[in-house]
């Protein structure tokens, strides 16, 4: 009597286990099947934002919308194009690098370069101050344009937050230069993108192009220069981003010095946005 008990236990219990095998199986089916529904066709921009994720962290590149209320209007604003950006990726020993005259004096020496000619901090100052500006906050920066000096030309949205020391965006521009994108975390807004020339195509048509050199013979006050302009032209303003050197663009319709003095980038664009800022009313 104990036998036929105790097999039909065992029967029990088999019967038992398949079902939660099948029960485990239907379960891990399910759960794959998700899994691949979500990475079924993998993109460009989801792999520029893993790399972003790994190499920038995921508080360097999201989208603020800083502004929404003035964004929604027609008013006119401003463009900021820097020309002559040093920005140039070589190998360096194992891996690819963005260029720079601290980190890299020997490399460029042995390929008969100056040092001093290679300065990215240059151009993450001056888009520091672009997007930092009172202007941009207000909603009035339409776009913000970069060309290296071997023309690739790029646009930086004006909502993006750059990263605010060297080293991650030195990491952030070498994965522009080469992925040609960069997306924002959890989006697939497109924050900085290299797109093609001629830059003239993506400027407004009712514009004014200004450009900007100490060698100028127009010594100008800023205030009273932007004062001039009316209000239903959209202003697009050229700086060079380079060490030394003057810029050469055919598309500007003034060139301009703002100054008796030689400036840097930054600053020159300082006192653009606040002569911008004191005509409009931006405080």
């Amino acid at each position: 009597m104990v036998r036929p008990y105790a097999v039909k236990g065992k029967k029990r219990k088999k019967r038992e286990d398949k079902y939660d095998r099948e029960e485990e199986e239907e379960e891990v089916e399910e759960q794959e099947a998700a899994k691949g529904a979500s990475i079924a066709k993998p993109t460009k921009e989801a792999e520029g934002k893993e790399e972003e994720e790994d190499e920038a962290g995921t508080d360097d590149l999201v989208g603020i919308p800083i502004a929404p209320s003035d964004k929604k209007t027609n008013k006119t604003g401003v463009i900021f194009v820097l020309e002559k950006a040093s920005l140039e990726v070589a190998k360096v020993g194992k891996s690819f690098q963005l260029l720079n005259s601290d980190d890299h004096a020997n490399f460029l020496r042995k390929n008969n370069k100056n040092p001093a000619d290679f300065r990215p901090d240059i151009t993450h100052q001056a888009l520091l101050a672009i997007l930092d500006s009172p202007v941009n906050k207000a909603g009035r920066l339409l776009a913000v344009y970069v060309r290296t000096e071997k023309g690739v030309l790029f646009e930086v949205k004006p909502h993006v937050r750059i990263p605010r020391t060297y080293k991650r965006f030195s990491g952030i521009m070498l994965q522009l230069l080469q992925k040609l994108n960069i997306t924002a975390v959890g989006k697939r807004e497109k924050l900085l993108q290299v797109i093609k020339n001629p830059i003239t195509k993506y400027f407004p048509v009712n514009s004014r192009k200004i450009g900007f050199s100490y060698s100028s013979e127009k010594l100008v006050k800023m205030s009273k220069y932007v004062d001039a302009v009316g209000d239903d032209v959209n202003l697009v303003f050229v700086v060079g981003a380079m060490a030394h050197g003057r810029i050469e663009t055919e598309y500007t319709d003034d060139f301009i010095a703002i100054s008796g003095y030689p400036l840097s980038a930054a600053m020159c664009i300082a006192r653009i946005t606040e002569a911008l800022a004191d005509k409009w009313n931006i405080l």
